[in-house]
């Protein structure tokens, strides 16, 4: 008897962790990349607005998010993002002492996605 009850728990348990792979929170983002063009190195900082959305059924909650250099600085949506609403992550540029092509990604991680979600800005100070 007690090994019928230890299958049916396993069983059990086996299935609740497969449902609960299906669900959570799922992050998109409407563009990966944003193009500056041609920026003037005397006009300073430049910024773009990525908006973040949370496809899942649970919370969505951006952990961290690493610019690939230091004249990149991005902001982010601190709390929680319900399901089917939107956050944002903010990159800014510095051009300063920075002439010519430039393209500088920046890794966003969150509880949505194993691993990071990365996008890019890119352009070129004259």
């Amino acid at each position: 008897m007690k090994q019928v009850i230890f299958i049916f728990m396993a069983i059990l348990l086996g299935t609740g962790t497969i449902l609960a792979q299906d669900g959570g929170a799922s992050i998109s983002l409407t563009e990966n990349s944003y193009d500056f063009g041609s920026i003037k190195e005397a006009d300073g900082l430049v910024t773009h607005t990525f908006t973040v959305k949370n496809d899942g059924d649970a919370p969505l909650v951006i952990t961290r998010v690493i610019a690939s250099c230091g004249c990149t600085s991005p902001q982010w949506t601190k709390e929680p993002i319900a399901p089917g609403q939107t956050g944002e992550v903010e990159v800014t540029f510095n051009p300063k002492g920075r002439p010519g092509p430039f393209s500088k990604s920046v890794s966003i991680y969150s509880n949505g996605k194993t691993g990071s979600y990365a996008v890019t800005i890119r352009g070129e100070v004259i």
